[in-house]
């Protein structure tokens, strides 16, 4: 259904101001529910199919809109799923008391500043990651997909009819089934617990037709990375940890607390080997994009016309941006030690976190959007990012003061810290997103250069509303572990294990060992991977074995599932005589599996927002879990089977 990446939709609409009001306000209220839905109940939703659907819908009624208007919607709205991250940091301030609310100005700055940076270094990674590459970027695929779908229904075309029946059914069957997970009629996730002597472990998978349609886009490769890493972090590492561990408790308990408390360090030290490896290996690439920037530039300053596809926003505009952003970047910092214990070595401190914002976040933009590309945007461990980030931060602050500072600078500390993590924060969250939009744009053939400017729109739009939410929530709520929290407060986890992080690294008391042992095997799982490269065997990615090891079990192993389901309706498209048009209803498939769980996860949010529970929607009590485990995993089985066992029937149909 996809088409041509290099053609070109000349005359055609697409950066209107109807779609950028749109945009905007799908934006603001998506924003607003994924903050909301993040710290209520520790999930938020990825945005950028269900602003496309729903853009698809209202723009319906103008009857000169287009394919390219509907995508610039998305792309500013996929600002929303991004931008909500910042609860992954931001609340830790409050958490160590630094911060007794949100102020609106500081906070929408640092996450203005950081999501426009994240918008421009990743301009330059577009025709290295994008363009010549061929990372699957499941997501970008799938809401063009969407688009085009959409597109060719509204024209009427009879070849569409095929492609948007799979999408209708599958997005109705992740949907239908969501509604019962949170009906509590059927279990979200099934999981068996187990001790084998001292050692704890269990094999836990999400019931989610989103994952599964995820593992089916990115591909055999990388789920299969992903169970290695799984293999190796629950069923290697954690037997043998929990075998040494003096905590009590069930299996489960054991389990995952340990789990939390050391595998996770030792994932994150193999997905920071296997980053500084992807970022050597996409840097000739990457230096060849940005020369290709440069002369495109010149041939446009030369009177040459380029491909509409091919236009950027220009190199030294992208440049200009970026260091005009370190000015308001210095006066917010300034804001925060103005008067304090650090302000005698502001101007150190002030030059350090501007060099480490441009040179980690020139970094993590690469890797993130290759994190994107490789396994999707909603699957890409940022959280995992952060926690480098925050420790990268902490031990220059280390190397500077050292330890043992007093509280006043200590707790000072902590907050620049996490301020300066904040912003690299939505460098990363950005630059993870804007590639998928830009993949999804090279797709429908769009211009480049607008959904860039779209998304820099986005960002605005949503620097807007963070700080008023969460300063909401904040007053009626609060969170765990701020001074007087109470018994409502929210848990906001990311936060707080970010904020403890940067505790460790400046009382010397951080989990060294678990990094140091992850960075060890990641050096190993690098290795293997080269040697399976070279003796033509299937490439096991180093940074998805790090994914495997890092994310819960019941993310990685549906997303596992899902690699094989496609690997095996691929090959036996393979022997269709239409393989690719057999293909492309599998993917249309696999995309119907996201849209359906994001739009429910749309009007869940709205619903937990109104209601104020975080389980709005149960009809049963806590007795009906064991009948919601077996029936819900039967129904996600037996669906599971029927969806692909139609989807062949329509190809074999003709």
């Amino acid at each position: 259904m996809t088409t041509d990446p290099h053609r070109q939709r000349a005359g055609v609409a697409e950066l209107t101001f109807r779609g950028i009001l749109l945009g905007g306000i799908i934006t603001l209220l998506f924003t607003a529910a994924n903050v909301y839905l993040g710290l209520k109940v520790g999930l938020t939703f990825a945005t950028s199919i269900p602003a496309a659907v729903i853009s698809m819908a209202v723009l319906r009624a103008f009857p000169d809109s287009s394919i390219l208007e509907n995508n610039i919607v998305q792309t500013i709205a996929s600002a929303a799923g991004t931008l909500a991250a910042i609860i992954f940091v931001l609340p830790g301030l409050v958490m160590i008391g630094w911060w007794h609310g949100f102020p609106f100005v500081t906070t929408a700055a640092i996450t203005a500043t950081g999501g426009i940076l994240g918008v421009m270094f990743s301009v330059p990674l577009r025709r290295a990651l994008v363009v010549d590459t061929d990372l699957p970027y499941p997501e970008g695929r799938a809401a063009a997909e969407v688009l085009e779908v959409g597109s060719a229904a509204r024209d009427g075309g009879a070849e569409s009819a095929k492609g948007l029946s799979v999408l209708i059914w599958g997005s109705l069957a992740s949907a239908g089934f969501a509604l019962l997970t949170q009906m509590k009629l059927a279990a979200a996730e099934t999981a068996r617990w187990f001790r084998i002597g001292a050692s704890a472990t269990g094999i836990s998978g999400g019931l989610s037709f989103a994952l599964l349609g995820v593992g089916h886009l990115v591909g055999l490769s990388v789920g299969m990375a992903q169970l290695v890493g799984m293999a190796t972090g629950w069923w290697v590492l954690l037997p043998i940890l929990t075998a040494h561990s003096d905590l009590g408790g069930s299996a489960e308990e054991l389990a995952n607390t340990v789990f939390r408390a050391d595998v996770r360090f030792f994932g994150a030290g193999v997905i920071g080997v296997a980053a500084v490896w992807a970022l050597a290996k996409i840097a000739r690439p990457v230096i060849g994009g940005i020369a290709s920037a440069l002369a495109a530039s010149r041939a446009r300053r030369g009177g040459e016309v380029l491909a509409l596809t091919e236009r950027d926003l220009p190199i030294g505009v992208v440049g200009l941006a970026s260091l005009a952003m370190l000015v308001p970047i210095g006066v917010l910092l300034w804001s925060v030690i103005a008067g304090g214990p650090l302000a005698a070595s502001g101007a150190l401190l002030i030059g350090g976190a501007l060099l480490f914002v441009l040179v980690i976040g020139l970094m993590i933009a690469a890797v993130c959007g290759y994190m994107a590309g490789l396994i999707g945007a909603s699957n890409s461990p940022v959280s995992a990012i952060g926690i480098l980030s925050i420790i990268a931060a902490s031990l220059l602050l280390v190397a500077l003061f050292g330890r043992g500072t007093p509280p006043d600078t200590a707790q000072a500390l902590i907050a620049y810290a996490l301020i300066v993590t904040g912003i690299v924060f939505g460098v990363a969250t950005i630059s993870n997103d804007n590639l998928q939009d830009l993949k999804t744009g090279q797709l429908v053939g769009a211009t480049p250069w607008k959904q860039q400017v779209a998304l820099v729109i986005g960002v605005c739009f949503g620097a807007l509303v963070v700080p008023i939410v969460l300063d909401l929530l904040n007053t009626a709520f609060g969170f765990a572990g701020a001074p007087g929290a109470g018994p409502q407060a929210l848990a906001a986890p990311q936060a707080g294990l970010i904020s403890a992080l940067a505790k460790g690294v400046l009382g010397g008391d951080l989990n060294w060992p678990m990094l140091r042992w992850g960075a060890l095997a990641g050096i190993g799982f690098v290795i293997l991977d080269e040697a399976m490269g070279r003796a033509k065997l299937l490439r096991l990615p180093p940074l998805a074995v790090g994914i495997g090891i890092y994310l819960p079990m019941a993310v990685i192993l549906p997303v596992t599932v899902g690699s094989l389901l496609g690997w095996t309706y691929d090959r036996w498209s393979d022997r269709r005589a239409d393989a690719e048009g057999a293909k492309r209803l599998g993917v249309l498939l696999a995309t119907g599996m996201i849209v359906g769980e994001s739009l429910f996860g749309v009007a869940f949010a709205g619903i937990v927002a109104a209601s104020g529970s975080d389980s709005p929607l149960a009809v049963v009590g806590n007795g009906f879990a064991p009948i919601a485990l077996v029936g819900g995993t039967i129904l996600f089985i037996a669906l599971s089977w029927w969806l692909y066992r139609w989807t062949r029937t329509l190809v074999t149909r003709g």
